[in-house]
């Protein structure tokens, strides 16, 4: 059965970023180096000259250069286009909390579809190894609990789309209208927003230009097998780096953990800190902060720092994966609901804390305890305001908006 060519270059940005929208989406492709021979054939038959990467060839043998993610979504057999203009439940973002809500709403009869901007999993998928979800005694890694997931939603009937980015959610009469970076729309009865949050990005000169150079956010699991046999370098305290670190090490030379805090105690699951501790070429760093990144086209020294001391120490580098901080996913919703003043979306008892609903509230019920300041769109996961930012809580979330759903729509 042919499958789809990736040509491009180790050290292209944007080859790293098509290599990892494959394998996130579960698309079989073969990974062609622009400098080898074969990869030169591919180029030639396309009537490349390797200027552009990566060049991808899909299974029916047709070149695209550079593919944006929606174009290589229609060509690879990924579903982009609704089925309807109308729905009972649009859920947006296909992590843990989303893809729950959508095994949920279309296994209790909802006509649901679920809209992801790159791949489901969110950052729950991106992670090599899970060990205390339950029901999985021997650990999972997120691809394999997102595609059984997604698998599942799709057999309860769930529309799922991917590389569709939503721009816009309005409130029109009874419906809620969802809108498209491309011009184009759905509604609903009721929405549920599941759109996680984003790694921060690193403000230290030099990586915003080196990444996906050998500066990756996330865990890039595509870029493992590149890593063996090198010291890599990993950015922050939490579990999603404790479990990029015990993956990377069964490789790399060494893996060296940059923590800001004193400890990794306040952030990581006390399993994790144990297994880092077992591991001989895992090394955690406490206080020090990445200054500065250094590199002719790829990563090659960090200076760290020491945050108590303010020293300095240059060190060889060719791989660095961070993982700090959670910045949601909801600017395109400011103004449309309620946010904190981190963006994170206030939702139930949170948009009442004087006991009044929230300004513009026209219903003579407070909201419901997952429901926004928007009557029938609904918070679930990482991007809810105090949210416990675990795997099986936004799962649980998921499956609790549902139920939300379908009493907003029995009252409605």
């Amino acid at each position: 059965m042919p499958s789809t060519k990736v040509v491009g270059h180790r050290w292209s940005a944007r080859s790293s970023e098509v290599r990892e929208f494959l394998a996130r989406n579960q698309v079989p492709y073969r990974w062609y180096s622009s400098d080898e021979p074969e990869g030169r054939r591919l180029l030639s038959a396309a009537g490349q000259d390797g200027q552009r990467l990566p060049v991808v060839v899909t299974p029916d043998g047709t070149p695209l250069v550079e593919p944006e993610a929606p174009e290589l979504a229609a060509r690879v057999g990924l579903a982009t286009t609704p089925t309807a203009d109308f729905y009972d439940l649009v859920v947006i973002g296909g992590g843990p909390a989303g893809l729950g809500a959508a095994v949920y709403g279309a296994s209790e009869g909802l006509r649901t579809v679920l809209v992801e901007r790159s791949a489901t999993g969110g950052q729950a998928g991106q992670s090599s190894r899970i060990e205390n979800y339950l029901g999985f005694p021997d650990g999972v890694s997120g691809g394999q609990l997102t595609e059984r997931a997604r698998r599942q939603a799709a057999k309860f009937g769930a529309e799922i789309l991917t590389a569709r980015e939503v721009t816009g959610l309005e409130a029109n009469g009874a419906a809620r209208v969802v809108r498209f970076s491309d011009g184009s729309a759905i509604a609903a009865h009721s929405v549920i927003l599941a759109t996680g949050v984003s790694y921060r990005q690193l403000t230290a000169p030099g990586t915003e230009d080196l990444a996906g150079c050998g500066v990756f956010y996330g865990s890039a699991l595509t870029e493992a097998a590149s890593c063996q046999g090198h010291d890599v370098y990993i950015v922050g305290g939490a579990n999603s780096a404790g479990q990029a670190a015990m993956y990377l090490a069964r490789g790399a030379k060494s893996v060296t953990l940059l923590v800001r805090g004193g400890s990794l105690e306040a952030s990581m699951s006390y399993y994790l800190i144990q297994q880092i501790e077992e591991t001989p070429n895992i090394r955690v760093r406490c206080g020090t902060v990445v200054e500065s990144a250094h590199g002719d086209g790829h990563l090659e020294r960090l200076t760290l720092r020491d945050a108590v001391s303010g020293a300095t120490e240059l060190v060889d580098a060719q791989w660095l994966f961070v993982f700090i901080g959670a910045a949601p996913l909801t600017d395109w919703l400011d103004g449309t609901v309620l946010r904190d003043e981190r963006g994170f979306i206030l939702a139930g008892p949170d948009l009442t804390p004087d006991g009044r609903p929230p300004a513009g509230w026209e219903l003579d019920r407070p909201p419901y305890h997952l429901e926004t300041s928007v009557p029938g769109v609904f918070v679930a996961g990482d991007a809810r305001a105090e949210s416990a930012k675990r795997v099986a809580s936004a799962v649980g979330e998921g499956a609790m908006a549902v139920m939300l759903v379908h009493r907003y729509l029995e009252q409605s």
